[in-house]
Order: C-alpha cells, then structure tokens, then sequence
C-alpha cells in the first residue's frame, strides 16, 4: 500500500544530486557539455525529471539541466507561493553554484514562463536565449477570455477533495506518459507524485498567479534574444469538463495572438503553433519539436550574440 505521506526527507531522487542553496537542498541533473547551457523550467505541478526524455536528447549537443523549485519536488520544503524574483534569484544562485557558466537558454513550460521572464528582467546578461513551451505571459488576461483570466485559472484548478477522486486516473495518465523512462525512474516518479507532499505543491503554486504577472508587468520587457515560441491549440480531453468549447477556443486564439505579440518583440523570434497535442503533454507527445526549438535557439544564440554577451 503506498504511503501517500511520505516525505521528501525520504524521498530519494532516482537520477540527479542535491546543491545546498542558503541551508536548503535543491535538486538538480545536469548533462551533457558545452554552451550555452539549456536549463529547463517546469510548470506548476511538474518537476523537473518530468523534463528528462527532451534533456537527454538536448545533452547530445550542450549542456542541459533539469531541477526542482525550492519547496516543489525533491528541493526542501518551502512555504509557497513565491515570489517569482525569490524564485530567479535561487535558480541563478543554483547554476553558480554548479560552475555552470552564463549566459543560458532558458527552456519554461506553462508556469515556468513567469520565472523565466523575471529571471532575463533580473539577469537579462545571463539570458542567451529563450524557448516558450506553452508557457504564461504577464499580458495573459489582455489576450484571454474573462472566463480564461488568471483569477479564473485559479478558481478553475482543482482542489485537494477533486484531486483525490482523481488520483488514480493520474496515477494511471502518469504511468502512460512516462512509459518510455527508465524503469527505476518512471516508478519513483509516479510514486512521489502520488505522495500529499507533491500535490499540495502543486496546488500552491498554482495560487497568486494575477500577483506574479504584477509582478513582471512592474519589470521591463525581455532581452532582445533569440526566442521560440511553441503555442500548442490541440484538444485536451479533460478541458470541455471543465470549460465550455467557446471559451477552449478563445483560449487557443488568446495563445496563438499572446505569443506572436512575444516573439515579434525581439528581433530573432519565432512561433510554431502546435495541434496535435495538449499543454501538460507537449513534451511527451512531441519532444522532437521541443528539441528543435531548443536546438534553433542555441544556434541563434551562437551567431546573434547581443552586444553586452560579446564583450570580452
């Protein structure tokens, strides 16, 4: 019987290591060499081994990390929310520490996007490139239905009670979606996420959400970097459950004009639409365009070097 209050204390990642970040223990994987380095940003709910199968095929070609939010999956526990510079400054703090040299291409998935944009507001001479994996926009309400805006978001997402219906339905989406992982790895995971401790966290960051774009709307825009944006519009089968067709596509124009508005803001940016899959499964369903949008811009960020990276 899984003991579903099993604490991070005891639970041991299966891959990666620990780096002491101000007394606390962030966990962090690192392969592969070279620069610049692409350091993966997961979303709200996912953890950074989730991110494993696109890192080891972005590790054949530069360095590629995965890690935990402090307070979210192996890091220590930490009250959450955050604010998203507490957040930029651990994850600057973390590649220093680990000797791995600016500047970075930073790789954000969903929630991860608003960490991402105020970490290249904080250290936009660490930042070589970026890569919007359906990530959040500070201007998300500008572009979504009242129906869709960050406080809906949240009111929306599901509580502990409906989360423990659900538990083995994602237990069984969890299995399936990491089928293709080493089994030592696949089965720690599954188990962890099943564990009070991870879905509590997740359910916490997914609060202030309107706060965190305050946040970035009070910093300035992003560094002219070479950036890709992935917008995926396909069909989530748990979505008309929980909202109507309309607003699903609302929200999908919403993505689709949020993210040219992004990427036409830099003078190397670029957006490919991706239909045929869905937001929480971009990276299991098509890690090749993930790759290569990861790929694109480590390429642009070698031959498009802004003038404060290419000073000696």
């Amino acid at each position: 019987m899984t003991n579903n209050n099993t604490s991070s204390a005891r639970l041991a990642p299966p891959i990666g290591g620990f780096q002491e970040i101000e007394g606390r223990r962030i966990f962090v994987h690192r392969s592969g060499s070279g620069g610049p380095a692409v350091v993966f940003l997961p979303g709200a709910s996912a953890v950074g081994l989730d991110y494993l199968g696109v890192q080891q095929e972005v590790a054949q070609f530069t360095t590629a990390v995965v890690y935990d939010r402090g307070g979210t999956g192996y890091s220590d526990s930490l009250p959450l929310p955050r604010t998203a510079a507490a957040v930029a400054t651990e994850l600057r703090e973390l590649l220093r520490a680990q000797d791995i040299a600016a500047p970075y291409v930073l790789v954000a998935h969903s929630l991860g996007g608003f960490y991402a944009h105020r970490f290249a507001q904080l250290y936009p001479q660490d930042v070589a490139g970026l890569v919007w994996l359906d990530a959040l926009h500070r201007d998300w309400d500008d572009f979504m239905p009242p129906a869709a805006s960050l406080a809906a978001v949240e009111r929306m997402a599901p509580d502990r009670e409906q989360l423990e219906r659900m538990r083995p339905a994602l237990r069984e989406m969890r299995t399936e979606l990491l089928a293709d992982y080493p089994e030592h790895v696949r089965q720690a995971l599954v188990e962890a996420k099943a564990s009070d401790e991870w879905t509590h966290a997740g359910i916490a960051e997914r609060t202030g959400l309107a706060e965190l774009a305050t946040e970035l709307q009070a910093g300035p825009n992003l560094p002219d970097v070479p950036l890709i944006a992935l917008s995926v519009v396909g069909t989530d089968p748990s979505q008309p459950a929980l909202t109507s067709e309309r607003t699903v596509q609302e929200m999908n124009d919403g993505k689709r004009s949020m993210d040219a508005a992004l990427v036409s803001a830099v003078s190397h940016g670029e957006q490919r639409v991706i239909s045929d899959t869905s937001h929480h499964r971009l990276c299991f369903d098509r890690p090749d365009a993930v790759v290569q949008a990861v790929r694109d811009v480590v390429e642009r960020a070698g031959r498009a070097r802004p003038a404060y990276l290419a000073r000696p």
